[in-house]
């Protein structure tokens, strides 16, 4: 800063007055103070100033995106919301591995980051949700709503996948299986006590070899399926709880030559773009993502202007698009 002070004739502190606009400058001096920070090579020290305001205009994400499509979108809708609030977003990704979890919040703390944002892949007992607590960190779960302790926002999960089993019941069909997330998140948890009140609601016993985990991917949810269908008397009815494991049950689908609706009927968690243009479209359960992720920002950063208030959940109810692949007309 003092070399651009000397290049444009001005003192330090009229630099820094251009810089962070803190006071008005007369525009031929700004002009000049641009014009030298150019020709200088200047670059602003945000860490420094950082250590002076007490804020990095930070935002650390931890959240599981390369592997699950729905939290792509979640990360696009969250990179709006930071942008449009003057803060930058750091983006770290947990691959919903509790060990790798911890390092990544840990090292988003250690870089300062103002708060964190957090798709937590354990319960409220998760060695990185501790850690968030203990250090004090601002912090809103995004998605899996897995601690009181903590803001957090997500969709309600347990009412819309009893709405989806109902349908199906409605259709006539009895036994109805679920392709079930990764075991342990929340998400999957409460998924799975939906798919049950479901079937209580419609006088249908619980099968557990009719609820079979996908682990929340494509290819785990192929064996699945080929697993239900391998039996005497498989399922007439899919209840999948995730996007990209739709994809794999429709391969596994296809490849064993099953119609849907005609042999299975087919409903699914997570809308996305294409759902519409499959043959037969998709019947699916769709998340607002950009309210979720819109919203997980604006309650980051209320906490971080108040510290002090009371945690709360927001749930937000999905929206049912109702399709042909569940036998629709």
């Amino acid at each position: 800063m003092a070399d651009v002070a000397r290049h444009a004739g001005v003192s330090v502190s009229t630099v820094s007055h251009v810089i962070n606009e803190t006071r008005v400058v007369k525009e031929e001096t700004r002009q000049r103070v641009l014009d030298a920070i150019n020709e200088t090579g200047y670059i602003h020290n945000t860490i420094a100033k950082s250590l002076v305001s007490g804020s990095t205009k930070s935002i650390g994400l931890a959240i599981s995106a390369i592997t699950n499509f729905y939290f792509a979108d979640i990360v696009s809708a969250i990179e709006v919301e930071v942008s449009r609030a003057g803060y930058t977003l750091l983006l770290t990704d947990t691959h919903d591995d509790p060990d790798n979890e911890l390092r990544v919040v840990a090292a988003l703390h250690q870089r300062r980051v103002d708060g964190v944002l957090l798709a937590p892949s354990t319960g409220p007992r998760g060695r990185a949700l501790r850690y968030l607590h203990e250090v004090g960190v601002p912090t809103v779960l995004v998605d899996r709503c897995a601690s009181p302790r903590f803001d957090q926002i997500g969709t309600e999960n347990v009412e819309a996948t009893a709405e989806l089993v109902g349908h199906l019941a409605g259709h006539g069909h009895q036994r109805i299986a679920m392709i079930s997330g990764h075991s342990g998140l929340r998400t999957t948890v409460e998924r799975l006590e939906g798919y049950r009140q479901g079937l209580r609601r419609h006088d249908l016993a619980f099968d557990e070899r009719l609820s079979i985990s996908g682990n929340s991917n494509a290819d785990d949810a192929e064996k699945a399926v080929r697993t239900l269908f391998d039996r005497d008397d498989p399922p007439t009815a899919l209840v999948v709880a995730n996007n990209h494991m739709t994809i794999g049950v429709m391969r596994a689908l296809g490849g064993l030559g099953v119609e849907v609706p005609g042999d299975v009927a087919l409903t699914a968690f997570d809308d996305f773009e294409w759902a519409a243009h499959f043959r037969p479209r998709l019947t699916t359960v769709a998340q607002r993502i950009a309210e979720i992720g819109g919203g997980a920002v604006r309650m980051l950063l209320e906490r971080i202007e108040q510290p002090g208030r009371k945690p709360r959940t927001v749930r937000l109810p999905p929206r049912f698009m109702r399709r042909e692949s569940c036998g629709c007309p």
